[in-house]
């Protein structure tokens, strides 16, 4: 019998049955297509020489350069803000306030009450203690001369931290100076309401939480930009915060003098240089008066000063279609601002006006602070039940497997969806949680060249695009991680973030990459008589290791699977042909892999097919 080229047509098909998606493919994982053809993603590897361990869960990963070139980096999570610089990473969340303090201990325990009647902390937040005398209930100045995390509040005026040593007496002594940083945020977001919504410590002891409406208590993200060499660090809906490379890696982020003390997005607009803060106070300086749809925005070159006058530029603007903004993102010639339901465009046109604004689309709003994209020129975003482009005019993009995504969104945690863009292969790749997980354990990917789909369970809650450094990076969280981070901290709770280096080797830091990619059921004769498949000529490109191949063989749609006789079959870079005993009306081809350091892009695989019968 002569071979067929078996021809399978590039993405990932979710929408049709997989009958109905014959001649394509309908399941992958860690899988890009890429000239047409499905291969193997890229590898990744740790960031640095060593692996460092960040507390609690990123949600932005930044990088700029120096106005010397030096290459710096960021990286924001729900309880910390890092920079890196030099093979060098450092603490700079900011402070929020200092005091004095004086310690309760007991005899044989490691628990310590901190007495300070203006701590205004929460559970997990973290203290740093200088200048301790008294050796409290025996416990050495020197053990707790260091950083802790908060373990309960007791009171407006007490609470707990563990020492690294016991107390050998029952006392009030000792006085320290108490240096609180930003209070921390959680690392899920919670909808609901009354008693018991989010984490112990985000309201006062014996408040219910309203139980006549909706309470929305969401993760914390942060969003970074730069002006010039300085780190414009923007707490969404909280205050906005700045930190020099100059200063060194042992100084923290400062808040931005003058500016909004309460915004939930911010840019700097190109190239006229206003620091623009979106979903802002109409009364600056008063964060009782955020208006989720007011964008006000600084005087050119001047990011601490935001009081318009008629010799500056300074100013704002209220929008009307939506209930807040939630994103922004320089284009081409313009910033594209995003509200809960619509699409407006904000363009710089100089005095007296400084910007104009003007929807450019409506019904077509984003799912959360970090799912859109800017390639050349074009957006992308992620909206609640669709995918949408703006190339000058807001379209829905066909999406292949927009259901699997969006029947399996847990839309609770909105916020910590967020997107990646890989330019060496043309992608565009939404990191969402599914409806069984709080935390992000999936992925959609968007070929915008070849216009094709693929899905996968690759986990990052941040990502950022080769620039300054040669690899994309991007973070993983593990909210059970215990391992130690980059400063001692006594008392630190579970939660971990790692950064890698994205696109880097094979395997996934050391361990072997787990990627397949099934293809929909192909017959012969619509499907009217048994098919007999005898061999077949397989077709690797780069192919580094063994792949194997699978065939699953259904006599109706609606029947269940069974492997083939010989299954599976293994493929080394050297093999020529498989002989195979495959019979049945409907025939589906596996490609997998599971080694260490394997490669591979599949091609056009001939078979040697021919009608038969049942035996």
């Amino acid at each position: 019998m002569a071979l067929l080229r078996l021809f399978l047509k590039p993405g990932v098909d979710k929408q049709n049955t997989e009958y109905g998606a014959e001649g394509g493919w309908v399941d992958a994982d860690y899988i890009r297509f890429r000239y047409g053809l499905p291969e193997k993603l890229g590898g990744w590897t740790q960031f640095g020489n060593t692996q460092v361990n960040f507390v609690g869960s990123t949600s932005d990963v930044f990088t700029w350069n120096a106005l010397d070139g030096a290459p710096y980096a960021a990286l924001g999570t729900n309880r910390k803000v890092y920079a890196f610089y030099g093979g060098t990473w450092a603490d700079i969340t900011p402070i929020r306030a200092s005091g004095a303090c004086t310690f309760t201990t007991t005899s044989g325990s490691t628990t310590v009450v901190v007495n300070d009647g203006a701590h205004e902390a929460i559970q997990g937040d973290f203290v740093t203690f200088s200048a301790v005398t008294g050796n409290p209930g025996g416990i050495p100045n020197a053990n707790l001369t260091n950083e802790f995390e908060i373990q309960a509040v007791l009171t407006n005026g007490t609470y707990t931290i563990v020492s690294p040593t016991q107390a050998t007496s029952t006392t009030t002594a000792g006085t320290a100076t108490a240096t609180y940083q930003l209070n921390v945020g959680s690392d899920i977001s919670f909808l609901d309401y009354g008693w018991g919504t989010g984490t112990w410590g985000l309201s006062t002891w014996g408040t219910p939480r309203p139980a006549s409406a909706s309470v929305s208590l969401l993760s914390r993200v942060w969003q970074f930009d730069n002006f010039g060499q300085l780190l414009i660090l923007q707490l969404v809906d909280g205050s906005i915060y700045e930190w020099d490379p100059d200063s060194g890696l042992g100084t923290r982020a400062t808040a931005i003098s003058g500016a909004p003390t309460k915004s939930k997005f911010a840019l700097v607009s190109t190239p006229d240089r206003h620091l623009v803060c979106f979903g802002t106070e109409s009364t600056l300086g008063d964060p009782t008066t955020q208006d989720p749809m007011f964008v006000r925005f600084s005087s050119q070159e001047n990011i601490n000063n935001f009081v318009a006058t008629a010799t500056n530029t300074a100013g704002g603007q209220r929008l009307t279609d939506g209930n807040e903004i939630l994103s922004a993102l320089r284009s081409r010639g313009q910033i594209l601002i995003w509200t809960d339901t619509s699409l407006h465009g904000q363009q710089f046109l100089g005095p007296p006006y400084t910007f104009g604004f003007q929807q450019l689309g409506a019904n077509c709003g984003i799912i959360g602070p970090h799912a859109s994209a800017d390639v050349n020129g074009v957006a992308y975003w992620m909206s609640k039940d669709s995918f949408f482009v703006f190339d000058g005019t807001v379209k829905k993009i066909p999406c292949t497997v927009q259901d699997y995504v969006f029947q399996d969104l847990n839309i609770a945690q909105a916020t910590s969806v967020n997107v990646g863009i890989n330019s060496q292969f043309n992608e565009v790749t939404w990191f969402y949680p599914s409806l069984s997980s709080d935390y992000i354990d999936r992925f959609v990917s968007y070929n915008y060249l070849e216009n094709v789909w693929s899905v996968g369970t690759l986990s990052r809650t941040a990502w950022t695009d080769v620039s300054t450094f040669e690899k994309p990076l991007a973070t993983e969280y593990d909210p059970l991680d215990t391992a130690t981070t980059i400063t001692t901290i006594y008392g630190l709770t579970a939660g971990r973030s790692h950064l890698y280096n994205q696109e880097d080797g094979q395997d996934a830091n050391g361990v072997a990459i787990d990627a397949y990619v099934y293809s929909g059921y192909f017959d012969i004769g619509d499907g009217d008589q048994m098919l007999l498949m005898q061999r077949f000529i397989p077709d690797f490109k780069r192919q580094e290791g063994n792949i194997s191949v699978g065939l699953r063989l259904r006599p109706y749609p609606q029947a269940s699977a069974v492997p083939s006789s010989l299954d599976p079959y293994v493929i080394t870079p050297t093999t020529q042909f498989v002989s195979t005993r495959a019979r049945g009306r409907q025939i589906q081809l596996r490609i997998e892999s599971d080694e260490l350091g394997s490669f591979w892009r599949f091609g056009t695989m001939r078979v040697d097919i021919q009608p038969d019968g049942l035996r």
